[in-house]
């Protein structure tokens, strides 16, 4: 109810704004001080009409990491009848002989594919239903994701973060958020530790069971390998431990998992696994290329299809809990539009939208949807710009609150919980490595709605915790002022 309320606060009149009390700037340069030295904050904050409230190097380039996600989705949203009529959903071909088929497994993009026990839609043991239904006897396993080019990971995107589920390999073809989940549980003190359902990568067990209760398991695995390397120790009283892995070749994984359901179902499996990919080619950049836009990889004779959610359920999971793999997919989406579903064709879409905000010369430079770059550069002022032309769209309201809300929900759950903002803050966070970022809108003291991006970069290591509470304290003394 709070919730609501707060929208319907957005739409009515209220007086002008509060004279600022002289003393504000300084008092949140005050604030913005306590952050470790040498962190880097820039800030703007203004009213939904556009007047400045309160800047603090607001031209000045920063990292945006999940900030990112606002620009990806605000712009979905402006194509969202586009993309909702589009092709995403993930479908089974039947290919070669009748008597003893291959089966092909067609990825669109689908972000939620999954493969639980417990799916109730967008299901990959509905495509296995199909084929067992039609044969008992198949050859090979193909896993297929041309539908985009084959851009497993972003331009700028930190090597050491592929194997999490953070870094996982963006593919057409999808399948649990391509990341494994396995539980970790304790032995007996001084043997290692049991791991579940870690089928899919081969274990080197180097954990220890400990005495206490007490958890400090950590893992590796090199990028295009198989095999996990766990270390460190599980206390012998401590509950199961959840880790989870990504996978850097979604389609082959997509294609294995099939194959599990095949022979759980009876199936007679006999030939190889093998995956199908689109090399990424100079025709996929629209400044790069000269002939026609190349035709979309053919799906005749589909035999099963499991269609995609509507893109605006998708945009809320990226949103509230910044997930980033559905933000790339989200990108290629936009490029499949008029284009091949390059990043580069998402780039350029997103920049003739933003183009149409009205967006300052500079302002934004993007080069990945989810922001685990470390290429991409916004200012505060890009942020609010964007933030101020989303409001103003007939989808505006519906966009708004697909963001976390402090105290609430999402990643802001725990964060301005029991304060002036618990409730009535509405804000994509962002972070990575030394980067933590908030943009979006407030409910200041008098029921004004304010915009605002705080941006910083270049926090010591350990210290992030310091910078986020100095740009949560002054969030807080503006909604005071104002």
């Amino acid at each position: 109810m709070r919730l609501l309320l707060a929208f319907i606060l957005l739409a009515l009149p209220l007086p002008p704004l509060l004279a600022q009390s002289a003393d504000l700037g300084p008092h949140v340069a005050a604030i913005l001080k306590e952050a470790p030295a040498g962190t880097r904050i820039g800030l703007l904050v203004t009213t939904l009409e556009g007047a400045e409230v309160l800047a603090v190097a607001p031209d000045q380039r920063f990292i945006p990491a999940s900030n990112t996600k606002m620009f990806t989705t605000a712009v979905a949203y402006a194509h969202l009848a586009a993309l909702d009529g589009a092709a995403r959903g993930t479908g089974v071909v039947l290919e070669g002989a009748e008597s003893r088929p291959d089966v092909v497994l067609l990825g669109r993009g689908d972000p939620r594919l999954s493969s639980a026990a417990d799916c109730m839609q967008t299901c990959l043991a509905a495509l296995a239903d199909a084929v067992a239904a039609r044969t008992m006897r198949v050859n090979d396993i193909i896993g297929d994701d041309r539908w985009f080019p084959d851009e497993r990971w972003s331009p700028g995107m930190s090597w050491n973060n592929i194997p999490t589920r953070s870094g996982t390999g963006t593919s057409a073809l999808t399948l649990d958020d391509n990341e494994l989940a396995v539980l970790v549980r304790p032995a007996a003190v001084g043997a290692a530790p049991t791991v579940e359902e870690l089928r899919y990568f081969t274990l080197d067990n180097q954990a220890l069971t400990v005495p206490g209760g007490e958890v400090k398991i950590g893992w590796w695995r090199d990028p295009g390998g198989f095999t996990v390397r766990l270390m460190g120790t599980i206390g012998a009283d401590a509950p199961a431990e959840r880790l989870r892995f990504g996978i850097d070749n979604p389609a082959h994984y997509a294609a294995w998992r099939l194959r599990e359901f095949l022979v759980a179902r009876g199936v007679d499996v006999k030939g190889r696994l093998l995956t199908r990919h689109r090399p990424v080619l100079p025709q996929d950049d629209p400044a790069e290329r000269t002939g026609p836009v190349a035709p979309a990889p053919a799906d005749d004779g589909m035999l099963a299809t499991v269609p995609a959610s509507p893109v605006a359920e998708d945009v809320a999971i990226i949103n509230k809990l910044s997930q980033n793999l559905h933000a790339e997919l989200l990108l290629r989406h936009l490029g499949r539009l008029a284009g091949t579903g390059s990043i580069a064709e998402g780039w350029a879409v997103m920049q003739a939208v933003l183009a149409q905000a009205g967006m300052p010369e500079n302002g934004v430079d993007l080069s990945d949807g989810s922001g685990m770059s470390s290429y991409n550069r916004i200012t505060p002022r890009a942020a609010v710009t964007l933030l101020g032309w989303a409001a103003r769209q007939s989808w505006g309201t519906a966009w708004r609150e697909s963001l976390p809300v402090g105290g609430r929900d999402g990643t802001l759950r725990r964060r301005f919980a029991g304060t002036a903002l618990d409730g009535r803050i509405f804000a994509k966070t962002g972070s990575l490595n030394a980067t933590n970022t908030l943009s979006g809108y407030l409910l200041a003291k008098s029921g004004r709605t304010l915009i605002f991006s705080i941006l910083s970069n270049d926090c010591p290591d350990g210290e992030t915790d310091k910078a986020i509470a100095a740009m949560d304290k002054a969030l807080l003394a503006i909604a005071e002022a104002n």
